[in-house]
């Protein structure tokens, strides 16, 4: 994938629609790109100007006779499709296209977009946009944009596809003294995208933290694999619009983009690494946290608080963001004994008491970080009339560069009396927050990094170690296919089941009460009967199925009961005979599924099955897409079922290796075979040595694709 450092650090610039007046936007940007110091060739173009900001200006693309990396344009949309066509005769390698008036307008704006698009790519050329507000680097430096100023330098890039969130998170950013390596507009998206500029962002060596607003994802399994990777080099923080109902219309509107569901994105961010960050609040909080302090290396967090509320409101919260409250060795203890009052608790939270100075806090923050316990540490202050806040500001500065590995956080409870000691945190690299929970949930987010930073180092892909029948499949897919059905059989769901190797009870078809009994005999007693017509899901609440069936007698008088019932309850329902299984033992019942995302694919599920799916909502999920054993293993360990099938109270436990296998099949056939949208294996019955599907429900959509499913 191309790194973009061209669109980034340019060695030429040409800005079509470049303008002398202020106030319009083709002015702010030759001004922003004057300011900020950018050394390469700048390029105005303007048929009604000679000269621009002091740059020549000329009246076409075509009079340029230089080569040109970036060109920035800022023209009516109706214009952009021919400066796009001069800037791809010129040799333009980017366009930045701030111009607005396409998709985000309607059909005529898409067409027009869809236009652009195509003549960015006869001539080869990139497209940021359309849309956008531009882009900044800092340490190029370039100011492509239309922003008012520039950013502070600095090692976080952000990335939004809103330019308005851009440019109010610009300007926050400066008054707080936050620095950024780059700002990145996404706008429409046409052709460059969030993925896009999160791996240019992961090969930077000036970005650590990278940032994204975003409100859908353009191509989802491409975000899969290359996010991948960009997390395994530096944390990757997402802000994603939409998570409500209202939101994801909102959002859908807003960027004309079919987005997925929110579970899926949810599911996707934690299995490609990147932190989810629930507000901006929490993203740029994680931001200054990650660019400013080492990752913990555990949960177990301490607290010195000069205030017992305080303290206990962190202690709740440290249990909130699943985080630990670190135990303290004797030695610690001890140190601490001798350095505090009486008065003072030297357990966790600490508490040097409301009259501490500087002396108490040093005492107590060096005992806690020196502790082998302790992977974190949480500093409160309240102002009090002997409080030094600034004094101790420097301390705590002082003692986390002792204690280089672990990190620090603190909580000024205060304002105008605390500012200039939360001033000498921030300069010193130490995230200082108002309140505790805040400081917490930042450590939170960073232990989580770590752990997904871990589960990326898994490599091993299940797909690689099975054996299948596609051929069998699609058969089977071409049987339904024929007969116009897109809800497969029970027998042949299964027939698809084992040819993928994922155990499931055999189901036979019978097309009358005596055959009925035939296949009950060659299966064993006892049996269950079960109504095979694609219409009908629930079956059992028209009387499709009877249970426990102990010979030829019973089965041939719950063969005429089931057709009897159906063709009451439903006369027209086409009716393709009745299925044949045999009964099994009883054990563990759990649920296997999988759901097609329209952005990321085959989205895995497994938790309690049978009565308790919709009861319980035990259910755990991961996306097909370059899923791994460890992965399988920890989606069944997040849920209750995993205490179940553990052996609970005495009980065996089930054989978790074939529970892992089957849900790797699954998502192996669910890659293999996208005309399949819904599987589900309900219940799933789990033994000691072994597991077996009692019932298989597939639904197919063959859409335009359907010549490939011939066998």
């Amino acid at each position: 994938m191309n790194d973009l450092q061209d669109l980034f650090n340019p060695k030429s610039v040409a800005v079509i629609g470049a303008s002398n007046k202020a106030g319009k936007i083709g002015y702010s940007i030759m001004e922003n790109i004057r300011q900020s110091g950018y050394s390469g060739s700048v390029y105005p173009v303007n048929p009604r100007e000679k000269e621009i900001l002091g740059y020549r200006s000329f009246q076409a693309m075509p009079d340029i006779s230089k080569p040109i990396d970036v060109a920035v344009v800022s023209v009516p949309a109706q214009l952009t499709i021919e400066v796009a066509r001069q800037c791809g005769q010129a040799g333009v390698k980017y366009l930045v296209v701030v111009s607005s008036g396409f998709k985000e307008i309607g059909n005529t704006g898409l067409k027009r977009e869809k236009e652009l698009l195509a003549v960015c790519k006869e001539f080869k050329m990139r497209m940021v946009g359309p849309n956008v507000v531009g882009i900044m680097d800092t340490h190029s430096p370039l100011n492509a944009s239309f922003a008012p100023g520039f950013p502070l330098q600095g090692e976080i890039a952000f990335i939004s596809q809103s330019g308005a969130m851009l440019l109010a998170i610009f300007d926050w950013s400066r008054s707080v003294g936050l620095g950024f390596s780059r700002f990145i507009s996404m706008g429409n998206k046409a052709d460059l995208n969030e993925t896009d500029f999160i791996w240019t962002a992961a090969q930077d060596p000036k970005t650590r933290v990278i940032l994204c607003y975003i409100e859908d994802v353009v191509d989802g399994q491409r975000f899969l694999k290359v996010i991948t990777e960009a997390s395994r080099r530096k944390p990757v923080i997402i802000l994603k619009s939409g998570a409500s109902s209202a939101g994801a219309r909102a959002a859908s509107s807003h960027t004309g983009a079919l987005a997925g569901s929110d579970l899926a994105y949810d599911t996707a961010f934690r299995q490609c690494g990147v932190i989810r960050a629930e507000n901006m609040s929490d993203l740029f909080d994680l931001a200054v946290a990650f660019v400013n302090q080492p990752i913990p290396a555990g949960r177990n967090v301490a607290i010195v608080t000069n205030s017992g509320g305080p303290g206990i409101i962190a202690t709740d919260s440290v249990e909130k963001y699943n985080l630990k409250m670190a135990r303290f060795g004797k030695d610690t203890i001890e140190k601490m004994r001798v350095a505090l009052p009486d008065e003072a608790n030297l357990y966790n939270p600490v508490d040097v008491i409301g009259d501490a100075r500087t002396d108490r806090y040093v005492a107590a923050l060096d005992a806690v970080l020196d502790d082998e316990n302790t992977d974190s540490a949480l500093v409160l202050l309240s102002p009090a009339a002997v409080t030094e806040p600034e004094e101790t500001a420097k301390a705590i500065v002082a003692i986390q560069q002792k204690h280089r590995q672990k990190p620090v956080f603190s909580a000024y409870m205060g304002g105008e009396g605390l500012a200039e000691g939360t001033r000498i945190l921030t300069k010193g690299g130490i995230p200082c927050f108002t309140f505790p929970e805040p400081a917490l949930k930042a450590i939170s987010g960073m232990v989580n990094y770590s752990a997904l930073h871990k589960q990326l180092s898994d490599k091993q892909n299940f797909a690689e170690r099975t054996k299948v029948d596609q051929k069998s499949v699609k058969a089977v897919l071409y049987d339904a296919l024929k007969d116009r059905r897109l809800v497969l059989l029970g027998n042949e769901a299964t027939q698809v089941a084992q040819a993928y190797e994922i155990p499931a009870a055999p189901v036979h078809l019978a097309s009358d009460a005596k055959e009925a009994e035939i296949l009950a005999e060659s299966l064993g007693y006892p049996v269950v009967l079960k109504i095979a017509s694609p219409k009908i899901i629930h079956k059992s609440d028209v009387g499709g199925v009877k249970i426990g069936l102990e010979n030829g007698r019973q089965v041939a008088k719950a063969f005429d009961s089931i057709m009897e019932s159906v063709r009451h309850f439903m006369p027209a329902t086409p009716i393709y005979g009745i299925e044949v299984q045999k009964m099994m033992p009883k054990g563990h019942e759990l649920i296997i599924g999988m759901s097609r995302d329209v952005q990321f694919g085959p989205l895995l599920a497994f938790g309690l099955g049978g009565i308790y799916v919709n009861l319980l909502q035990d259910v755990s999920f991961r996306l097909a897409e370059g899923l791994t054993t460890s992965q399988i293993e920890e989606m069944i360990t997040e849920t209750k079922a995993n205490t179940l099938i553990r052996g609970y109270r005495g009980s065996e436990p089930a054989d978790i290796g074939t529970l892992v296998s089957t849900i790797a099949q699954v998502a192996r056939l669910s890659l293999d075979f996208p005309e399949i949208t819904e599987l589900d294996l309900n219940p799933v019955v789990a033994y000691p040595d072994g597991a077996v599907a009692l019932d298989v429900k597939i639904t197919v959509s063959y859409g335009d694709n359907q010549e490939e499913c011939l066998p």
